[in-house]
C-alpha cells in the first residue's frame, strides 16, 4: 500500500475531525497501524459510533465528542497535537441546495475554527479535505488546479471559501495548509443508506436485496472513482510536504474515468445479478464528467496511488458483502 512505509517522528501525534466518519474513520485506522497516537473529534451529526467503537480500546487512541461550530472545542482538540486531518464537513450536493446556510455554518464556520484553533496551538501542519465539486462548470477534461470554472452548489461554494482561507492562514499566519480535492472516494465504511448515499455503496446495497437502483440521469455521466487507500496516503504524504507546497489544493485521485452505467453493470455481473435500473431526472448541480489531472499532487506532495477503479472496487465488493446486513 503506498502509506505504510511513510514515517514520522516516534512522538507524532494526530487530530482527525469527522474520526467516526467514512474518510475520518479509515484514517484514524490506518495511523493507530503505523504505531502513532490520534485524536478524533466527531459529534456523530453524520458520522456513526460504531465507526470508532474498534479503536475506543487502543491506548493511542484518545476520542472527543464534540462540535468544530464550537471554537473552544477545537482549541482544546488541537492542544499538543502536530498534525490536523480536517475531514468534518457535511457532504452531498444536492443536500447543499436544500440546506444552504447549515452548509455555510458547518462547512465554513467549522473549517475557519479549525484553522484558527490549529494556528494558536502551533500546528506543524493542517491537512484538509476539499472537492473536486470546485470545478464547477468548467467542461475541460481533465480537470487541472487554475482552471476552475463558476461552482453548481452550496457544497462546492464551501469548499471553495475553504481553500481561499487556507491560503490566507498560510501567507498570514505561517500556518502550513494543504487542501486536498477529493474525487468520488469509495470504500469500506462507506454509507450506503440514506437519500444521499454515494452511488457505489447505494447501488452495492441495492443489489444484494434484489432492488431496483435508481440512475440520476443517463448514465452517461463519467467520474474518476477513487478508493480509500489512495486518500489516505495523500492525506499523511501531504503532512510531510515542503512548506513550499503549503496554501494549495491538490486533486487527489487514481486519474482515471469511469462511466456510471458502466460501473452499475460491473456491480450487477460481480454479484451475480441481472436487474435493468431506473432512470432517473438529473439532479441539479450535478458536474456532468469529472477526471482529474493528478501531476501535481505527484511533484509537490510525492503522491503515488496504487489502487486504480478495479483494485478498489473489487476489494469493496468484498467488504460489502461481509458487512452488509442484506
Amino acid at each position: 500500500m503506498g502509506y505504510e512505509n511513510i514515517s514520522f517522528p516516534e512522538d507524532s501525534k494526530f487530530l482527525v475531525t469527522g474520526a467516526a466518519g467514512f474518510i475520518g474513520s479509515n484514517l484514524v485506522e490506518s495511523i493507530l497501524k503505523l504505531g502513532y497516537k490520534v485524536r478524533g473529534l466527531d459529534d456523530f451529526s453524520t458520522g456513526k459510533k460504531e465507526n470508532v467503537e474498534d479503536f475506543l480500546e487502543n491506548p493511542n487512541f484518545e476520542f472527543i465528542e464534540g462540535t468544530i461550530l464550537d471554537i473552544d472545542t477545537c482549541i482544546g482538540a488541537c492542544e499538543g497535537i502536530d498534525y490536523v486531518l480536517h475531514q468534518a464537513a457535511w457532504g452531498s450536493v444536492p443536500r447543499s441546495i436544500e440546506m444552504p446556510l447549515i452548509y455555510e455554518e458547518i462547512n465554513i464556520k467549522g473549517t475557519l475554527n479549525m484553522m484558527e484553533a490549529a494556528r494558536q496551538k502551533g500546528v506543524k501542519k493542517f491537512v484538509y479535505a476539499s472537492s473536486s465539486s470546485v470545478y464547477g462548470d468548467e467542461p475541460k477534461l481533465p480537470k487541472k488546479e487554475g482552471g476552475e470554472g463558476k461552482v453548481l452548489s452550496p457544497y462546492a461554494l464551501t469548499k471553495k471559501v475553504n481553500e481561499e482561507y487556507g491560503v490566507l492562514y498560510t501567507k498570514l499566519y505561517n500556518l502550513d495548509t494543504y487542501g486536498l480535492r477529493y474525487f468520488n472516494v469509495f470504500g469500506r465504511r462507506q454509507d450506503p443508506n440514506g437519500a444521499y448515499a454515494a452511488v457505489i455503496p447505494k447501488f452495492i446495497m441495492q443489489l444484494l436485496n434484489d432492488e431496483r437502483p435508481t440512475i440520476y440521469g443517463d448514465g452517461q455521466q463519467s467520474r474518476d472513482f477513487t478508493y480509500i487507500d489512495n486518500v489516505i496516503e495523500a492525506n499523511l504524504k501531504a503532512c510531510l510536504a515542503p512548506h513550499e507546497a503549503a496554501g494549495q489544493a491538490f486533486n487527489i485521485a487514481f486519474g482515471s474515468r469511469e462511466y456510471l452505467i458502466d460501473i452499475y453493470y460491473e456491480l450487477c455481473k460481480a454479484l451475480g445479478k441481472k436487474i435493468k435500473p431506473i432512470f432517473g431526472q438529473g439532479r441539479k448541480g450535478d458536474i456532468k464528467h469529472s477526471n482529474a489531472d493528478i501531476s501535481k499532487a505527484r511533484e509537490e506532495l510525492n503522491y503515488s496511488p496504487d489502487f486504480s477503479f478495479e483494485n478498489g472496487i473489487e476489494i469493496a465488493i468484498n467488504w460489502y458483502k461481509e458487512n452488509l446486513k442484506v
